[in-house]
């Protein structure tokens, strides 16, 4: 098979895992899949705290205060929560 150009590396796994395991069931999800969901969720509880952290220091910074640093930490942390709970409640995770 000849590479095309206008496929991306993507492309190339998909046909490269259709074309070896060309007995796959239908309702079995590919092993790429599942680590890019189950990595997904690894990440955002992290990724939102901080955020949430990054933008209580910014305003505390901006209005010369100490302690909004603790309200974007916790908001953060929430938002975190609520992001997870509506990934794990897809219908793309449940089985």
């Amino acid at each position: 098979m000849l590479p095309r150009k206008d496929l991306c590396i993507s492309d190339y796994l998909w046909q490269y895992q259709s074309a070896t395991m060309p007995n796959n069931p239908p309702n079995q999800k590919s092993l790429w899949l599942l680590i890019g969901r189950y990595s997904q969720i690894a990440f955002i509880f992290p990724a939102s705290t901080v955020a949430g952290w990054l933008l209580g220091v910014a305003l505390d910074h901006w209005l010369h205060t100490k302690w909004l640093y603790l309200v974007g930490l916790i908001i953060g942390i929430i938002a975190g929560f609520i992001e997870l709970i509506r990934l794990v409640n897809t219908s793309d995770f449940q089985d």
